[in-house]
């Protein structure tokens, strides 16, 4: 006769199920784990934190006199272009590691402890939300030394950051569904990248729409990462949550609707 193991705390309901306290309590520990395989390995931070400053200054330095006429002109343009980009690109981080997890065999022992099933997969998602605010905080900490001055205040910055953060929460679960149906953490990065690139490279974030040519700026003005960089803008500067912000709430909203079913269906299939 087998014997069922339960973790002190545990309040298992219905066989294997586990309480909907004790899931949250395991999903908070998951997203701990993640955050402590920051600390001990901390170059996994090396894309929240090298990318915005690299970023920032290169195309600032390169584009701000040819788009703006100067750098201070273009800094309102290129910071939160480069805030969408960096962080949206740090979401792809959630499917690469859940993949490396799955091939190394650790989500195998997950099994066999007594613990939610979908709190490692929720712990994922929550522990990068911190990267994201890291990445976040270092654009406007770039900007603000190079001279951008936000006119709508530390309010206006703060609920951009948020906005953002939100934007690319959903979006991660589009990565993680790619991290459980692919069959190597390289193919989700190469997937997540052809995505990535057409989206965030042909949008507003770094030039004016109008400076496209008129096949292109249609594509450009429905490209969901195009109102995602207009409402920060807007944000930013004016401190107002318009039409954009609203779209790329409703555009996150979507996302989540669809790809977190499908997300959470794969992966229990194989957890």
């Amino acid at each position: 006769m087998s014997a069922t193991i339960i973790a002190p705390g545990a309040t298992r309901t219905l066989g294997n199920r586990v309480s909907l306290e004790q899931t949250m309590r395991n999903s908070f520990t998951m997203a701990w784990r993640g955050l402590l395989k920051i600390k001990r390995t901390p170059e996994q931070l090396f894309d929240v934190t090298l990318q915005p400053i690299i970023f920032t200054l290169m195309f600032t330095y390169i584009f701000g006199g040819a788009i703006s006429g100067d750098v201070a002109s273009y800094l309102p343009v290129i910071i939160p272009g480069i805030l969408v980009q960096t962080v949206i690109t740090t979401s792809v981080v959630t499917g690469v590691q859940l993949r490396e997890d799955m091939d190394k065999g650790v989500f195998d022992r997950f099994k066999s402890l007594p613990i939610a099933r979908i709190a490692p997969l929720a712990g994922a998602l929550l522990a990068d939300t911190v990267r994201y605010a890291i990445a976040a905080t270092l654009t406007f900490t770039m900007g603000y030394i190079m001279g951008f001055r936000p006119e709508a205040g530390l309010g206006g910055v703060v609920l951009a950051i948020l906005l953002v953060i939100v934007s690319a929460w959903a979006i991660s679960w589009v990565f993680a569904f790619f991290g459980v149906i692919a069959r190597s953490a390289s193919s989700v990065q190469g997937i997540s990248m052809i995505v990535l690139f057409p989206l965030t490279f042909l949008s507003n974030a770094f030039v004016p729409v109008d400076t496209m040519p008129s096949w292109l700026q249609g594509f450009v003005n429905v490209n969901p990462v195009s109102h995602l960089v207009s409402a920060v803008r807007e944000l930013t500067l004016s401190g107002t949550f318009g039409a954009d912000a609203a779209l790329a709430l409703a555009g996150a909203a979507v996302i989540v609707l669809v790809f977190a079913p499908l997300t959470v269906r794969a992966y229990m299939r194989r957890a």
